[in-house]
């Protein structure tokens, strides 16, 4: 295989986005030393939108804020490879793009991030002007005290979080994970927020032994409690990184072999194929995650479409993920 062009791969510009593309354009070198990639930086409509109010209860979100204009400069051939969160990824993609690979799934659990009890510095006096609050190390969703307030843009964890604490306040937050982080060490009106540990790692931030948070771009005096699925089961396609490609193009289709992890693959095409049956997109208040045990695929997935919290279960033979996904849909449905 040779081209005379570099192969470029599209991404959009924010620290994680980087951090995930720069991973599969390692991959690619490695893969192919006689070949040449470049990273395309394209800025898309949800960077646009990052300070405006994207969740609104009752209304239907544009599809795709993350994606469109990656997808755009694919089928324009600007770009060969366009990278994802594939949790921002759409299940229906535009005519002529698929997904070509899925790279190897990170931890796909969410993490509790709030402040330290001795974090007192920059902060911001609340409404009210009550004192801000800091907890011990390890707190838990459950002790929360009531009335404190959990910032947080997803209904799936907005949902949850309120059956595991029915005393919480979720108001929306907005920007990205560095953005966040400095709110709740400033706002004294938030006391916590929830992230995913999988941005997080590729960020190259670390929770400690005694639970505090650690990195680079991370404020001083904030602390981690990573939440197991049981409790916070993720969203679909949580911690996986998705490749968008040309439907027809066999020279790109021969790199996506190299770049795809069978395993992880077949688990997000069953919660894939669970969210589209259900109807919804990314900011659904549902939730899925499928695991790879012996040679069967089983997945849990839960739903407050109808209103209070439905669960499922199921298992089948790792190659019928997409009748998984549809089952679990059908029996949280019904």
């Amino acid at each position: 295989m040779s081209s005379p062009h570099p192969i470029s791969i599209a991404t959009r510009g924010s620290a994680l986005a980087l951090a995930q593309a720069n991973l599969v354009l390692a991959q690619c070198r490695d893969a192919f030393p006689k070949l040449s990639f470049e990273l395309k930086i394209i800025k898309t409509t949800g960077d646009k939108l990052q300070t405006a109010s994207l969740a609104h209860e009752g209304k239907t979100l544009p599809k795709g804020l993350f994606t469109k204009e990656l997808e755009v400069a694919l089928l324009k051939h600007r770009a060969d490879l366009a990278v994802h969160s594939l949790k921002d990824l759409p299940t229906e993609l535009p005519e002529g793009l698929i997904l070509g690979a899925v790279g190897q799934r990170a931890d796909a659990r969410d993490v509790l991030i709030y402040r330290a009890e001795d974090c007192f510095c920059g902060a911001e006096k609340s409404p009210d002007q009550s004192p801000r609050r800091g907890f011990k190390p390890k707190l838990a969703v459950k002790d929360l005290p009531a009335g404190a307030v959990v910032a947080t843009s997803s209904t799936r964890r907005k949902a949850q979080l309120l059956v595991i604490n029915p005393g919480l306040k979720v108001p929306d937050i907005r920007g990205n994970v560095a953005t966040r982080m400095q709110k709740l060490v400033e706002r004294a009106d938030l006391d916590a927020t929830v992230l995913a540990l999988a941005g997080m790692i590729r960020l190259h931030f670390r929770i400690t032994a005694d639970g505090r948070l650690e990195g680079d771009a991370v404020p001083d005096g904030l602390l981690a409690t990573v939440l197991e699925t049981e409790l916070m089961l993720p969203c679909v396609g949580q911690g996986a990184v998705g490749i968008e490609v040309r439907a027809e193009d066999e020279r790109i289709a021969a790199i996506c072999e190299k770049l795809n992890d069978f395993n992880t693959r077949q688990c997000v095409t069953a919660e894939r194929a669970f969210l589209a049956a259900m109807g919804g997109g990314c900011q659904s208040p549902v939730a899925a995650f499928a695991q790879v045990v012996g040679t069967q695929l089983q997945m849990r997935a839960i739903s407050f479409v109808h209103g209070p919290l439905r669960r499922a279960h199921a298992r089948r033979p790792l190659k019928q993920a997409v009748e998984l996904g549809q089952q679990l849909a059908a029996e949280l449905k019904a």
